[in-house]
């Protein structure tokens, strides 16, 4: 489970990637979006649906240090669609350079950690070169960290 104070600075990490939408019928920011998969993902949620059902799940309060916006005086979260389409559609080295940021500030309290790696089929860049995902558990906090990279 994320604290409060690790809700509220995810968002922040995001701040500087592209977003890759059109201005027209944009109505979650790009930050709020990719914060709530980080933050669905680090909990152990894994799928646009999953990622969806946890950002539902989500309380006035949370929803609001994500940053979700405010729609008839109610915190409204993206729908699975917009997830999947922002998760599908932002620049993966952006991804992975915003990550690291907020993994410095907060995922250094565990003595131990737990690896695992996976390489995705059929996940090829313009490049050529395959995407691999590389997961870390903290024993002690129960806090996740995912890395996506892409490798020849």
């Amino acid at each position: 489970m994320l604290s409060a104070e690790q809700r509220r600075c995810l968002p922040d990490c995001f701040a500087d990637i592209p977003d890759p939408r059109r201005a027209q019928g944009r109505r979650h920011p790009l930050p709020t979006v990719l914060a709530l998969a980080a933050g669905a993902t680090l909990c152990g949620r894994r799928g646009y649906q999953a990622i969806a059902e946890w950002a539902q799940s989500l309380g006035s309060k949370a929803r609001a240090r994500f940053g979700c916006r405010r729609q008839h005086g109610r915190r409204v979260v993206p729908s699975q669609y917009v997830i999947r389409d922002v998760l599908v559609r932002v620049d993966p080295v952006a991804l992975d350079q915003a990550l690291p940021r907020w993994h410095d500030t907060h995922g250094q309290a565990d003595d131990s950690l737990a690896i695992d790696g996976k390489t995705r089929r059929h996940a090829i860049d313009a490049q050529g070169r395959q995407t691999h995902i590389m997961s870390v558990m903290g024993h002690q906090t129960h806090r996740g960290y995912t890395q996506k990279k892409s490798v020849p």
